[in-house]
């Protein structure tokens, strides 16, 4: 099209291929899109479903090291992200590109902090009482329990950060 893409995928022209929702028709959830599945993901990388992006280990096929994913380097880690590879998701200083301030990436915004956690910036992160969404008991953040707790320091939960002693794991001395 005019706009330099596959006229049936361009958003402006109406392309066939777009739903109402501005997404690919295929790939939208409201609109049951051919590759969503039963679970409401994407069903190539649905592990419930067996999809083809995931292997015998229940990872995304081209991150996992054990297959020899074409997206892991000989370093063994992810290539897009890997220093000594030179990564394209690394910038001149060493950090993620979008995540570096000096680089100005895309994750930061003009507050110097990152977008999504910005109160300022209305970050998607931030809930309307001005915390972190996932932490907000009011909002019902996925951090907090069911008894009103971190999900992961909660002793009747069996949080991740409870050891066997039913103490915090970092500060228990059983355990060290």
């Amino acid at each position: 099209c005019e706009h330099g893409r596959i006229r049936s995928q361009c958003k402006e022209c109406g392309g066939a291929s777009i739903c109402t929702h501005g997404r690919r028709r295929s790939r939208c959830k409201e609109c049951g899109g051919a590759s969503i599945c039963t679970h409401g993901r994407e069903r190539a990388k649905c592990k419930e479903c067996g999809g083809a992006s995931i292997c015998a280990h229940g990872r995304q096929r081209d991150k996992c090291k054990e297959c020899g994913g074409a997206s892991i380097c000989a370093h063994g880690r992810e290539r897009a992200k890997c220093k000594e590879c030179g990564g394209a998701s690394i910038c001149i200083h060493g950090r993620q590109r979008a995540k570096c301030k000096e680089c100005g990436g895309a994750s930061i915004c003009t507050h110097g902090r990152r977008r999504s956690q910005c109160k300022e910036c209305g970050g998607a992160s931030i809930c309307t009482h001005a915390r972190r969404r996932s932490q907000c008991k009011e909002c019902g953040g996925s951090s907090i329990c069911t008894h009103a707790r971190i999900r992961s320091r909660c002793k009747e939960c069996g949080g991740a950060s409870i050891c066997i002693h039913a103490r915090r794991r970092s500060t228990c001395k059983d355990c060290r």
